[in-house]
């Protein structure tokens, strides 16, 4: 995995556009984190409802059902951005230059051809469940307060898109290393090994980093 700091920046417009697309992902993922925090209150809200008035916050399954898809997908672009996602850092660590970079651009294409086929089905997903002529313009709702399920259903293609935006800049930077041959490509998380990694998770959380 890679950290935010071991993406290189510069004065090109592949970076100035990487910039640019992180203040979105970050901001996406400040969503995720303020969905986190509001199912904690309604946690609360809810065992406090139960055990003082014997009354559960209605519809907290139903509120939970919403805030899924803001866990789940708002911050995916934005750890693809810093090189977090999951994958065989053994296996690419080994890899150097060219070779490296051309391995990149395969995994990165194969990733965000899934990609565009999720944001196809999701967002057919959505349109299954929006209607304007509906009440709430909802076809379908959440079985206890009947909540509308279409803005849960939207968000899969939204945040599904901003990562494939995130995937072609990194084909983008993936491809011009591998043309270039620079053992500093720009936009793109570096690979780094466990002890560099420890590093710069220590000075994260010192408050020390750059």
């Amino acid at each position: 995995m890679a950290g935010a700091n071991s993406v290189l920046s510069d004065d090109s417009i592949l970076s100035r556009i990487d910039r640019s697309l992180h203040r979105l992902e970050k901001l996406l993922a400040l969503v995720s984190g303020f969905a986190i925090l509001g199912l904690m209150v309604l946690a609360v809200l809810s065992v406090g409802g139960r055990n003082f008035f014997n009354q559960p916050l209605p519809g907290y399954v139903d509120w939970i059902e919403q805030a899924m898809p803001l866990i789940a997908f708002m911050g995916i672009a934005y750890t693809q951005r810093n090189g977090g996602h999951i994958r065989m850092d053994m296996l690419v660590g080994a890899l150097k230059g060219r070779v490296l970079y051309a391995a990149e651009v395969v995994t990165t294409s194969a990733i965000l051809l899934l990609m565009l086929l999720l944001v196809w089905g999701g967002w057919e997903h959505f349109l299954r469940s929006f209607d304007f002529g509906a009440p709430l313009w909802s076809r379908d709702s959440s079985m206890d307060i009947a909540l509308p399920l279409w803005p849960a259903k939207l968000l899969a293609p939204v945040a599904f898109s901003v990562l494939c935006v995130r995937l072609a800049l990194q084909l983008w930077g993936f491809g011009r290393a591998f043309a270039s041959g620079t053992d500093r490509p720009v936009a793109v998380p570096l690979v780094e090994d466990v002890a560099t990694q420890a590093k710069r998770e220590a000075e994260h959380v010192s408050g020390h980093d750059d």
